[in-house]
């Protein structure tokens, strides 16, 4: 296929191909430089100039909905502008290893990359106009991106070049940014968990215990309600169902907020927040911690399916949990 008839993005993705199979004949390890390119177009894009006041209003929402598509914080530097154009590069300032663990024998990967690919298929989603519930704990990050874009008019194409040569692109136009715009006005709806039993104790805070069973020394479940999503609350209740992790909390924020004054950003202490708001949800409810425990006692299995299944449950706990908290 001649390359007049691929654009400069598929050129370039296929010579970044090329390039690193050449290297990888003497470094089989061998990795390319990540990169991330977006491209600005509308009404006031066609000088090929780019506005000072896009660059808060835009850069940030981008780099808050790669890290919450990724679950931990990502940084992000911006490394040129295409003269002459109103694309702007950008790569991560340095690969983050992922909380969770990964698939055996599975490549390293970046949690940039591992955010780009999810983000990339949200986006792509929404320029079709199907169904995003499959990543509704992004949705407050991409719709704080799409009011960004419709304040000023912009259509935002995302490509993204990963260390293995792989490109990944989407947009979000204004067909995108409508149906965002329509799904905001859908209601969340609460999630109810009946457990039967008898009340044991009960406290003006909220807490219950519950006996569940009918027998004298049946199990008994501590039951709070899901607190606010800001520090003292969270921290108010990891005290009540899981005080030994009061300092790994502590750890955390004190690292998340030192990042958020170093990188000028409050996506460190959003990702913070979230993943805290996401763990406390697991541990007030019996039926996410039961599994949680479960899947965790089986992933060191000598029998790798055995395993693979569970840390497929590990993933499907967790990702319920954070959509629960985000509503």
């Amino acid at each position: 296929m001649g390359t007049e008839e691929r654009d400069d993005e598929e050129i370039e993705a296929e010579h970044r191909a090329s390039r690193l199979a050449a290297v990888r004949a003497y470094e089989p390890d061998a990795r390319l430089d990540e990169e991330l390119r977006l491209r600005l177009t509308g009404p006031d894009t066609e000088g090929g100039a780019l506005r000072f006041q896009w660059g808060d209003a835009l850069l940030n929402p981008v780099e808050n909905a790669i890290s919450v598509a990724a679950g931990t914080p990502v940084q992000l530097e911006l490394t040129g502008i295409s003269a002459g154009s109103t694309v702007v590069h950008a790569r991560p300032v340095a690969s983050v290893v992922l909380s969770e663990p990964p698939a055996m024998d599975a490549p390293a990967t970046s949690a940039t990359s591992t955010g780009m690919q999810m983000l990339t298929r949200l986006l792509a989603a929404l320029e079709a106009e199907q169904d995003v519930r499959e990543w509704s704990r992004l949705f407050d990050a991409v719709d704080t991106l799409a009011r960004a874009l419709g304040k000023y008019e912009l259509d935002l194409g995302v490509t993204w070049y990963g260390a293995d040569g792989d490109m990944r692109r989407a947009q979000l136009t204004e067909r995108g940014r409508r149906y965002v715009e329509r799904l905001r006005e859908t209601l969340p709806r609460d999630q109810e968990i009946t457990i039967s039993g008898r009340i044991t104790e009960l406290r003006e805070s909220g807490w219950v215990k519950v006996k569940t069973g009918t027998a004298r020394i049946g199990p008994e479940c501590e039951l709070i309600p899901r607190p606010e999503q800001t520090p003292d609350a969270l921290r108010a209740a990891l005290a009540v169902v899981a005080a030994g992790r009061l300092e790994e909390m502590q750890a955390t924020k004190d690292d998340a907020f030192a990042k958020a004054v170093e990188w000028q950003s409050l996506s460190p202490v959003q990702s913070w927040v979230l993943l805290w708001a996401r763990d406390i949800e697991i541990a007030r409810r019996p039926d996410l911690s039961s599994r949680l425990e479960r899947a965790q006692s089986t992933l060191e299995s000598k029998d790798p399916i055995a395993a693979q299944e569970a840390l497929r449950e590990l993933t499907v706990v967790l990702d319920e949990a954070l959509k629960a908290v985000q509503g």
